[in-house]
Formats: C-alpha cells, structure tokens, sequence
C-alpha cells in the first residue's frame, strides 16, 4: 500500500511537470518591446564624412517622416540590407539618416564608398549608446519617425522587399 502511494505521487508530480514543460514550449520565447507612438529622444552626432555635430531635432523637425537605419561595416545582415536601403531611397525619396554603430570611421567610409550612401546624413554612435537610448538592442534596425519626434515602426533585423513596401504605405499616407 505505502509503495502504492510513493509510485502514485511521483507519478502525479511528474505529470505535473511534463505539463509545465510542454505549456512553456507553446509560448513564444522572445519578447519585443511595443515601442510605436513613443517618443524618441533626442540625441545629437558627429557626422561621418564632415564630423559636424548633427542635432536629431533639426532633421526630423524639417520632415514628415525619417526612417532611421542602425547599422555597421561589420554586421553581415548590414550588408545584405543595404541594396533595399538604396532601392528606399532612389524609389520612394525618403529621407535616410544612417547611425554607424560601433564601427570605426575608415571601415564605415569604405563600406558606403563600395556599396553607394542612401543616406541624407551617417551619424557616429562610437559607444553605442544612442542607438541604445533610441530603442535598438541589436542590429540592424531601422526605425521610422514621423515629425512629432513619434516612433511609428521598428523592424528589427535586415530590411527586406516586403519591408520595404509596408514603409512607402507608410509614407504614402
């Protein structure tokens, strides 16, 4: 009878905890912030090709949207992007502020040198501390922001066509 019980109970608590497991793997294990419709901060950078200091609120204060693009030499995802940023661009005449994070100048500057410069400004994030403060926590990311200094969309990782497509309705409207 006592073992009766000990098999019944250990029985029941592995139940238990295949349940547990098997609920955790249904539930999605990443978790992405809702940032659209908060504000932005304000940050200023050296701008990669004049090093003159650039003001976030100059730009987006003269636009109805600017599409901020995180990226860098390094990142293989970057590169692979960069061919719809310059599509974005030449297509929908958006205006494109690259943020250079965490790269060194001479590689940045060889890097839109060889692949062309979609942007209207690249500013320099050395630290990595405003793409932090923006909201980005890898990259790439790209950002659009409407003229009330608002986060309208994140798209976290490479642009791609489909991307591309959902910004310029965005812009259209």
């Amino acid at each position: 009878m006592k073992k009766n019980i000990i098999y019944l109970t250990t029985s029941l608590f592995a139940a238990f905890i295949f349940i547990l497991f098997y609920i955790g793997l249904e539930k999605p294990n990443t978790y992405i912030p809702n940032q659209n419709n908060k504000k932005i901060i304000q940050f200023s950078g050296e701008d990669l090709f004049t090093g003159l200091k650039i003001n976030s609120n100059d730009i987006i204060s003269k636009n109805k949207f600017i599409i901020i693009n995180i990226w860098a030499s390094w990142c293989l995802p970057c590169r692979s992007e960069h061919t719809n940023l310059m599509d974005l661009k030449n297509i929908y005449n958006v205006t494109l502020i690259g943020l250079n994070y965490k790269d060194k100048s001479l590689n940045a500057k060889k890097f839109i040198n060889e692949l062309g410069n979609p942007f209207e400004n690249i500013l320099t994030d050395p630290n990595g501390i405003i793409s932090i403060e923006i909201g980005a926590y890898g990259i790439p990311e790209t950002f659009i922001i409407n003229s009330e200094s608002k986060i309208i969309k994140k798209f976290i990782g490479p642009l791609t066509k489909r991307n591309i497509k959902e910004i310029s309705e965005i812009i259209k409207q």
